[in-house]
């Protein structure tokens, strides 16, 4: 079961036990693991429309830079809008050029 620890007045720490083998598996030392699963995790929120670009970007701990970067590797659109909803704001009084 996951621990929860709040460390200061913003920040919360989680720990979690994973099998010794994942780092194996993915190739991948404890650090490298734990920056990817955040970016992951933030890409998959972001995806789901559950958090903002900035937000998602502060839970990887990275820049929205590099967040923006990051989402070409995960095949995620930075634009949260699809073609139906792009073509319903066009029709509620946008002039279409």
């Amino acid at each position: 079961m996951p621990e929860v620890v709040t460390i200061a007045m913003n920040t919360t720490q989680v720990s979690i036990e994973l099998p010794r083998t994942i780092f194996a598996t993915l190739h991948q030392d404890p650090d490298t693991f734990i920056r990817e699963m955040r970016l992951a995790a933030a890409m998959k929120w972001y995806e789901l429309h559950l958090v903002s670009q900035s937000s998602a970007a502060e839970i990887a701990t990275v820049s929205q830079a590099e967040f923006l970067s990051a989402m070409a590797r995960f095949s995620i659109s930075p634009f949260q809008y699809d073609a139906e909803e792009i073509i319903q704001e066009m029709g509620d009084g946008c002039p279409v050029l």
